[in-house]
């Protein structure tokens, strides 16, 4: 599709006015000395004298504000630009340890003696977002649960009484309110580009963390209070983030090899050729490669999310033709940002019309609500944009995927005449890949995997130590082996009607517990495609007690394998009681139909998560009586979750309520069995 190419500015023309403009249009020289002292402390005073308030209310007057503190921020700058490095360590350096990363502020220094926009721009998103992260722990010294956003962080209470409320009204112009000069949103959400953000309000945040850090030592002397600083976010199962799986061995030696200098000489003519990339945002997207070939991971993704964002927004106003959405929304309205462009109505209630023009609408959806919305997902954007993640250790195997993704993109969205570069064989696996990516981190995936790893963990069982079947013959207490073998046969009974919803031929009449019950069969079925885009809330209410139900199967199964591990060794030390042999005996006759119940709880799982999407196809009276039966199933393994554990032992328990269930699947699968004979 046809995009918009003469875009020289995301930002409205107020908001323009306001960051581009206002601060600069006080021309009077303003001396340093006023806000330095002689030690090189900051006087916050002769700081907050320049913000100004209204008449009517006493709230900050942001206009006025940022036009008298215009003098002062390039006074900042210009004195920062007079210092070396050296002097700047050995001056304030010590300012910014609170921040518990001072050589992201030490870096920021470095950038503005250069004043390249790109990198000052870079400069000053990490710069916020680590100062983000330390006030949220300054918060902590007085409040419980940290505001999640920046706004409504600098305007509590709890800042205010460390720091002061001028102080805090100082922070407001530059950063956290909408009605500001609001500096971090504009720039991590990519309505900035880097000519647009002028330097002297990067050093003048640089400057005011090392006030705040000043004055925070104040307070921790006089109340003898401790900061202590929340541990970063660090992503663990990095190759759950491989987001190019199948055909071409593990993803990460794929990107490592075809994310090299050639494959990235590749993407750099595309940026240039994309009608995906604003021309004002070219810098960005060439930073971003640069920093990734330089090693640089965390900088390299943090200038390319705002990117892949503003190029979305790109498409989805042009898309739903809005073209003035794609502006910075003014202090009334809200912002178009990922989360409303990953949505599936509009506001107005209608379709959003973005994933129909992606060629791979499931590909980049599932992908961008997995990277950055799942809760359950790495949610790189909001760990990174709020200070979350240690920038030093950001791993290369997220850097990855998001480089990849935005390969992806800017192929999809380049001129034809570039069909060469497209079809490079670089590029090319890159492509095949995206186009079979699945959702890993949608509820739906999570209890694929749930299942599959219970399913590992059953598995164990046949290798657990045990005493030899001689040993439990001789001894009493066996009266409940009928009992087994009658559950035996019930299962083997729900198997046969289950039969009718699996794969052909999978079922042996000879035994079919072995032949079906699989770690195989579920691999398989679970490896059928669902699409998880916009589930449907009947659907996600039926995953979540689904999810319940695995995650009860699963403890079950790890409280046998542990138990019967002690207890084997207890009865080879000859150290069990009498009562503690004769419930050891229970329990290796327990797990005789313990373990095939499991895995038919773990096929009813997996066959209801196959078929999940004719939930919506119930009416309410139905879709209730289905819910009431899965939750039957959930209460069935939360009661075993108590039985089974070691302070219980409640063996005969366990097999009675057993039957119980069982007898009420094998009732619902015949019903369902008849009701599918009827409708053909």
């Amino acid at each position: 599709m046809a995009l918009p190419d003469s875009v020289t500015t995301c930002l409205s023309q107020p908001v323009h006015y306001a960051i581009c403009k206002l601060g600069f249009e006080k021309k009077d020289a303003y001396d340093i000395n006023n806000i330095l002292s002689g030690n090189g402390e900051i006087c916050w005073q002769a700081v907050t004298e320049h913000v100004c308030y209204l008449e009517s209310d006493q709230s900050v007057d942001y206009i006025k504000s940022i036009r008298s503190l215009g003098p002062v921020c390039e006074s900042v700058n210009l004195y920062f630009k007079s210092l070396t490095k050296e002097q700047f360590v050995i001056q304030y350096a010590l300012w910014f340890h609170w921040t518990n990363c001072t050589e992201v502020f030490v870096e920021v220094f470095d950038v503005l003696q250069y004043t390249q926009a790109t990198e000052v721009a870079l400069g000053l998103m990490k710069l916020t977002s680590c100062l983000e992260r330390a006030l949220g722990d300054v918060y902590l010294l007085k409040g419980n649960d940290c505001p999640f956003l920046l706004r409504d962080l600098l305007a509590s209470e709890q800042l205010a009484d460390v720091f002061g409320q001028a102080v805090m009204n100082v922070l407001r112009v530059f950063i956290g309110s909408p009605h500001g000069l609001n500096l971090r949103n504009v720039l991590w959400h990519g309505f900035a580009s880097p000519q647009e953000i002028p330097a002297k309000y990067c050093a003048m945040l640089l400057f005011l963390t090392a006030g705040l850090g000043q004055l925070l030592q104040t307070y921790l002397l006089q109340t003898k209070c401790v900061l202590v600083h929340r541990p970063y976010v660090v992503f663990i199962s990095l190759e759950e983030l491989d987001a190019f799986p199948g055909k071409y061995l593990t993803i990460g030696k794929i990107l490592l090899s075809y994310l090299n200098n050639e494959t990235l000489s590749i993407a750099e003519e595309l940026v240039k050729l994309s009608s995906f990339v604003l021309k004002t945002m070219l810098p960005f997207w060439i930073a971003a490669l640069t920093a990734f070939k330089q090693s640089r991971y965390a900088d390299s993704v943090i200038l390319l999310l705002p990117q892949l964002e503003v190029g979305l927004r790109l498409l989805f106003t042009t898309t739903n033709k809005c073209p003035h959405r794609l502006l910075t929304a003014e202090s009334s309205a809200l912002y178009t940002t990922f989360d409303e462009m990953l949505a599936q109505h509009l506001d107005n209630e209608e379709v959003n019309q973005l994933p129909v023009v992606l060629e791979e609408p499931a590909m980049a959806s599932d992908f961008l609500w997995d990277f950055l919305n799942h809760q359950e997902g790495p949610r790189i954007r909001d760990h990174l944009s709020h200070g979350e993640i240690n920038l030093e250790t950001f791993p290369r195997e997220v850097a990855n995927q998001i480089i990849g993704f935005a390969i992806t993109i800017l192929c999809r969205f380049s001129h034809e005449d570039i069909y060469s570069l497209k079809e490079h064989m670089a590029i090319k696996p890159l492509m095949n890949c995206a186009s079979c990516y699945r959702s890993r981190f949608h509820p739906i995936s999570r209890l694929k995997k749930q299942v599959l790893e219970c399913m590992k963990n059953i598995h164990l069982w046949p290798e657990l130590p045990a005493v030899s079947e001689e040993q439990v013959q001789t001894s009493k207490g066996l009266e409940g082996n009928a009992e087994a073998n009658t559950l035996i046969l019930m299962i083997s009974e729900i198997i046969s009607q289950l039969q009718h919803y699996m794969p052909q031929n999978c079922c042996s009449s000879d035994d079919p517990i072995k032949s079906v019950l699989t770690e195989r069969l579920l691999v398989g079925l679970c490896d059928t495609r669902i699409c998880t885009l916009y589930s449907p809330r009947p659907v996600l209410e039926v995953v979540v007690v689904l999810r319940k139900t695995s995650t009860q199967c699963h403890q079950v199964s790890q409280q046998v394998v542990a138990g019967t591990g002690l207890r084997y060794t207890q009865w080879v030390n000859k150290t069990l009681r009498s009562r503690q042999r004769h419930n050891y005996r229970r329990m290796l006759n327990s797990i005789k139909f313990l373990s095939p119940v499991l895995r038919l709880i773990l096929l009813l799982i997996t066959l209801e998560l196959v078929s999940i999407h004719s939930v919506c196809k119930k009416n309410p009276s139905d879709y209730q009586q289905y819910l009431k039966f899965l939750k039957s199933v959930l209460q069935y393994t939360e009661n075993l979750v108590t039985y089974t554990s070691p302070e219980k032992n409640k063996w005969d328990e366990t097999m009675e309520l057993t039957k119980k269930t069982l007898i009420k699947i094998r009732k619902i699968s015949e019903r369902k069995l008849m009701l599918m004979h009827l409708a053909t």
